[in-house]
This record gives structure tokens, C-alpha cells and sequence, in this order.
């Protein structure tokens, strides 16, 4: 049996029960072993926009390839994307790392037959397609066998649904652009009745009144790392009590002030020491030992580790705080950390992960960045990083920060801190995996 019929450049024709054979068994497998053996033939970076529901609750993620050379090819720039993605957040024994969040990938007709889409949880991708692709007789083997799999299918670049009742019944998502009132509502119109609704998701987001337009009519949106800055609720440029709380910990902290006196603090507060504890027990922080009081964290972890956790507390406190900034200070933090291990000291991972996660608190607590750092007195060389990006860790912030936006930048500042591409791309799955992690067990 072929182990290229992925790639075939001739016919894409191919029967669902020649597919369906080729991947049974040992077969799949192979297909599987051979494209993660193989180099990714596009060297670049990975970027992204977030999938947000009407609540601002991160959904997905649709992934780009920003190659280095941009005379790369779409295949290319695809097995590149496909195999990063695979080799990072669905690993042979580790599961879909994301949870139940999904991922769309633009395709070509050309993407539907390589052997790197069967590196990725069906169940969780989302192929992107404009309506010619769609709608060719030639290709609808291949995507009704894909959409057996449990692939799903996002029509773009249309502004009405095909008639078809078949074309209908493998198309799952929408891409309605701007989110026009017009669009929206023929798309709802077009839909046959007694199938399952196509959920309509708007791409050309301008602004955050436009996303609350969107939102109003329960259309999700798809948000650009350029505008990661949130819509700001009527600030009262106070913190909030657990806010305070919290501070006030980490200001005993810094102080070196006794466990005793830290734990007095703490039991003003129950729910804030549950939270505390379950953070540091879980999964995402990896201590190894389950730790059941304050007393025992700090004999086991140190005092720098416990400055963390509360960053992370705090970043999370403002309940009117859109949860998708949430993850995003969270996925900042972790990303600003990795790109600096083994190349500073492990004793400055815990002021990286401080760095990524306050350069983002001001928008997260709705208090302006200079009275939050008023009350907590980071170090110079952290504050340095975030008010100024200057100092140590200010180039790793500006590399977090670059992959962000995808702004081009990214490549120029990997060279000047002597990390590559692929060193980047992991640790920024790694850090968006992490920060899933952290995120479904603040849910619980």
C-alpha cells in the first residue's frame, strides 16, 4: 500500500476506502513515524490568532507560518506548520495538549493530502478553505474522508452558503469577515434545518466595539496578537480586596518577613490559600510532592517560587478581568521564562516569568502599570524590563512580544539572543500548552 497518497501531484481523486485502508494498523503509523522523521522544509516562526467566544473566553487558536524566506511555498510553509504543531502539542504519548480548545489551519486542496494533517487530533483541527476548493467535484472524496475522521471544515472569503445540501453537510464553520449584519443573517437563513448549526466566526475584527457587535449576535471572533489590548471596564483604580491580599503576601516576601507572620496573613483568606495550594499541587507546576501547608511550600520551594505563584494569583484576581488577557499574561509569562532558560541563570526563571506576567497586570487589574508597582516593589532589573524594555530580560520580552503581533521582528531578535527558530517555536507551544494547563484548572 502507498505511503504517499498524501502527496500524491497527479490525480487528487482517491476512494475513502483506499484512504481508510492505507492508515489502518501498522500503516498509520508509519505515515506518522516518516513525517516526524522528516525536517520541516520551511524554516519560520509560528503566530497565531485567538478563537474568542461572546464572553472573550478563548476558544481556539488559528495558526500561521511566518517563513523566513518568503519566496516559501504554501506546501511547504504547511508541513512546516502542521509538523511544529504536531511535535509540540499532540505528542505520541502525551495526548492533545491543548484540551478542548480547537485549531484552524488555512489549506490548499494540495494540504489535504499530506502526511503531516495525520499528525494532528482530527477532533481539534478546523481546515480552512475558500469556496472554489471546497465545491471542487475532484477533491470531495478526500473531504468527506476527512470529515469522517472528525476533521472540520471553515468556509472563507464567501459571503453566502452554497446550496448543496452536501457541500452543507461538510462544512462545520464560517467564516463571515467583518461580521456584517447582512452576512450573519443570510448565513442563518441558508443553513438547511435539522442539521447541526455552523458556527459563524468573524476574521476582519477592527476594533472591540466591533467584537461586542459580533459577540451581541452570538458570533465568536478571531482576535490578532496586534490587538492584545483588552476592552478596559470603568477603572475605580483601586485593587480589588483578593488583589490586595495578595500584594501584601508578596510584599512579606520580599521582606523575608517569617512563615508564621505569612501564614497569619493567609488565613484571612480561605479561599485564596486553596487556591494557592491547589496551584502549587498542580500538574502544570510539577513539585513532585504534594505540599498541604504554607509551612511545607516554603521549606520545599523557597520563598522566589512562592513570589511566583502569587504573581500568577494575581494576574487572575480581577474577576471582571477578560479571560482571555488571563491566558494571555499567563502564556507571556511562561514564554518570557523558557526563552531564557539556559541562558541566564536558574536562579532568574522565576523574575522572567515575572516580567512576561506584569507586562501585562495594569490591563489585568484595571489599575495604571505605576500605582501597581507602587505597591509591589520588584526589582529594578524587572521594573527596568517593563517599564522601559531595557536591561536583561528586556530582550527576551521584546522577542514574547514580537511573536505576539507578528510584527517581523521576531527573526532579528532571535539572532541577537542566539536562539532559533525551531528554539522559539517550542518554547512558545510549550508556554501556550502550559498555560491551557493552568487555565482548566483555575476552572475547576
Amino acid at each position: 500500500m502507498r505511503l504517499d497518497f498524501f502527496r500524491r501531484s497527479g490525480s487528487r481523486e482517491g476512494t475513502p476506502d483506499e484512504v481508510q485502508a492505507m492508515l489502518a494498523g501498522d500503516q498509520a503509523d508509519a505515515v506518522m513515524a516518516q513525517a516526524l522523521a522528516e525536517t520541516a522544509q520551511a524554516d519560520g516562526y509560528v503566530t497565531y490568532a485567538q478563537e474568542l467566544d461572546a464572553q472573550m473566553r478563548v476558544q481556539g487558536y488559528r495558526f500561521h507560518w511566518r517563513a523566513v524566506d518568503p519566496a516559501t511555498d504554501a506546501a511547504a510553509q504547511f508541513r512546516a506548520l502542521a509538523t511544529c504543531l504536531g511535535t509540540h502539542l499532540h505528542p505520541e504519548k502525551g495526548g492533545w495538549r491543548l484540551g478542548r480548545l480547537l485549531v484552524y489551519l488555512d489549506v490548499t486542496v494540495e494540504a489535504l493530502f499530506q502526511n503531516e494533517l495525520q499528525l494532528l487530533p482530527p477532533a481539534n483541527v478546523v481546515l480552512c478553505m475558500g469556496m472554489d476548493d471546497l465545491a471542487d467535484a475532484d477533491t470531495r472524496s478526500m473531504l468527506l474522508f476527512l470529515r469522517e475522521q472528525g476533521f472540520g471544515f471553515m468556509l472563507r472569503g464567501a459571503s453566502v452558503l452554497p446550496h448543496d445540501p452536501a457541500l452543507q453537510d461538510i462544512i462545520t464553520h464560517v467564516d463571515v469577515g467583518a461580521g456584517s449584519d447582512t452576512v450573519i443573517a443570510g448565513m442563518r437563513r441558508d443553513q438547511t434545518p435539522g442539521r447541526e448549526p455552523m458556527r459563524l466566526l468573524a476574521s476582519r475584527i477592527d476594533s472591540w466595539d466591533d467584537f461586542e457587535r459580533c459577540a451581541a449576535q452570538g458570533v465568536g471572533a478571531f482576535v490578532e496578537g496586534a490587538q492584545r489590548r483588552a476592552l478596559v471596564k470603568e477603572r475605580n483604580q483601586e485593587l480589588q480586596p483578593e488583589s490586595m491580599l495578595i500584594v501584601r503576601l508578596m510584599q512579606m516576601l520580599q521582606r523575608d518577613e517569617s512563615v508564621k507572620a505569612i501564614e497569619s496573613a493567609l488565613k484571612r483568606d480561605a479561599a485564596l490559600t486553596y487556591r494557592l495550594l491547589r496551584h502549587i499541587n498542580s500538574p502544570a507546576i510539577g513539585a513532585g510532592v504534594e505540599i498541604t501547608s504554607l509551612r511545607h511550600a516554603v521549606a520545599l520551594l523557597g520563598y522566589s517560587p512562592l513570589f511566583r505563584w502569587l504573581t500568577l494569583l494575581l494576574a487572575t484576581s480581577n474577576k471582571a478581568s477578560s479571560p482571555f488577557m488571563m491566558k494571555k499574561a499567563i502564556l507571556r509569562g511562561r514564554f518570557v521564562e523558557l526563552m531564557g532558560q539556559g541562558m541566564l541563570p536558574a536562579s532568574e526563571a522565576d523574575n522572567l516569568f515575572v516580567v512576561g506576567m506584569f507586562s501585562l497586570i495594569d490591563q489585568l487589574l484595571g489599575v495604571p502599570m505605576h500605582e501597581v508597582l507602587q505597591k509591589v516593589q520588584l526589582a529594578d532589573s524587572v521594573q527596568q524590563a517593563i517599564l522601559s524594555r531595557q536591561g536583561v530580560y528586556a530582550p527576551f520580552l521584546a522577542l514574547v512580544e514580537s511573536c505576539e503581533s507578528n510584527d517581523g521582528e521576531a527573526q532579528r531578535l532571535a539572532e541577537a539572543l542566539f536562539v532559533s527558530a525551531g528554539q522559539v517555536n517550542a518554547a512558545h507551544l510549550s508556554a501556550m500548552a502550559w498555560s491551557q494547563e493552568i487555565s482548566a484548572m483555575d476552572a475547576h
